[in-house]
């Protein structure tokens, strides 16, 4: 249709811009061309109108599409898109939107009754256990703050016998509304201070709140496999619910210290292992620690300087199953500082066998302290 600007344009976004993107557009330029910030200026109230209606189309995925494809044709049988006639038109139709701009809320945005029973929040709580206590699971327990409806009020915030009265000011809102002409500035109610309630005789214990403080200590089963970043979920252990709302949920986030043998990689574990080189050319069963004792490790012969030697079924449990890890020990050759006689003349005797040139009595070995 000739005369009509680009509704990629008229917003000032590109062709393959989101939906975030469109919407903080328009919402600037609603906020710029808003009648009342623009009294009498019928330009602006145009553009007002031309944004909207760009809006519209490119905030609906079907007539976005339609409009990619065929352009503002897309709209000429049958109407569909793009078209107010007037600013109330856009209010009713944008009301969220002009909500948010302007501060309106009104009934789009009606505030939660204080009495309304509702659900505590869900807690965070980090603990730290030990690779032994990964290997074996443990029982733990753990100390925390929250908050709770206060028994005495039962949470209403009201002495026994009293009630709690609605604010005369706001009507329960929590919020009161000062409407000039398209603007609806919305501000706290001064008399509930945004509570939608007025409470004559506060309760004692929790000075009016309905909630009061409370130190909580509960036995958590953590069981074998867990990993630093695991998280366990305790139903109904978090924050207590509002007004007989349920409780929220208690997450425990699992970090597990740092060993100063082993290196953990998923459930296998890694360490180093100094071996005599006469173990490491003719082999040998050695006992190596673990992380709870100790056990047997058969070294073949012939293994190098570098090489990993596994210990099957020591290293850690898996979470998911039955499962359980290895350990590798990384081998790394040891030379005696110094070679008794004997030792020295046998190697001396391999090296004649080998056809190997070696140094003469009293070298390397000899010589080092």
């Amino acid at each position: 249709m000739a005369g009509k600007r680009d509704y990629y344009e008229i917003l000032g976004v590109e062709k393959g811009a989101d939906q975030d993107t469109i919407k903080k557009a328009y919402r600037k330029l609603a906020m710029q061309l808003h009648p009342d910030k623009n009294p009498g200026n019928k330009e602006a109230e145009e553009k007002f109108k031309e944004a909207a209606g760009a809006y519209e189309v490119l905030s609906d995925a079907q007539k976005r599409a339609q409009y990619d494809r065929f352009g503002h044709d897309a709209f000429t049988r049958g109407g569909g898109g793009g078209g107010f006639t007037d600013a109330e038109d856009i209010f009713s139709h944008f009301g969220d939107i002009f909500g948010d701009l302007f501060g309106g809320g009104g009934q789009q945005r009606q505030r939660r009754n204080r009495n309304e029973p509702r659900r505590g929040s869900d807690l965070r709580y980090v603990t730290e256990i030990t690779l032994k206590d990964v290997i074996t699971g443990i029982e733990k327990e753990i100390e925390f703050d929250t908050d709770k409806n206060c028994d005495e009020c039962k949470g209403t915030g009201a002495e026994k016998g009293s009630q709690v009265s609605t604010c005369g000011t706001c009507g329960g809102s929590g919020q009161v509304v000062r409407q000039q002409g398209f603007f609806a500035m919305a501000s706290t109610c001064p008399t509930c201070h945004g509570q939608g309630t007025v409470i004559k005789n506060p309760c004692k214990p929790c000075k009016g709140k309905g909630r009061v403080a409370e130190h909580r200590k509960i036995r958590l089963n953590i069981p074998a496999g867990v990993d630093t970043g695991t998280r366990l979920r305790v139903a109904t252990e978090g924050e207590g619910g509002y007004m007989g709302g349920p409780a929220g949920d208690l997450y425990v986030e699992i970090r597990v210290k740092q060993h100063n043998n082993f290196e953990r990689r998923n459930e296998d574990l890694f360490a180093e292992l100094s071996l005599p080189y006469v173990q490491m050319l003719l082999g040998a069963e050695i006992e190596v620690p673990t992380v709870t004792g100790k056990a047997k490790l058969e070294v073949p012969k012939g293994t190098h300087n570098g090489d990993n030697v596994k210990l099957a079924g020591e290293g850690l449990p898996s979470l998911r199953g039955n499962r359980r890890g290895d350990i590798y020990f990384t081998v790394n050759v040891q030379f005696p500082e110094k070679l008794h006689k004997d030792e020295e003349k046998l190697l001396r005797e391999i090296a004649k066998a080998r056809g190997l040139n070696v140094t003469s009595e009293g070298g390397f070995f000899g010589k080092k302290k």
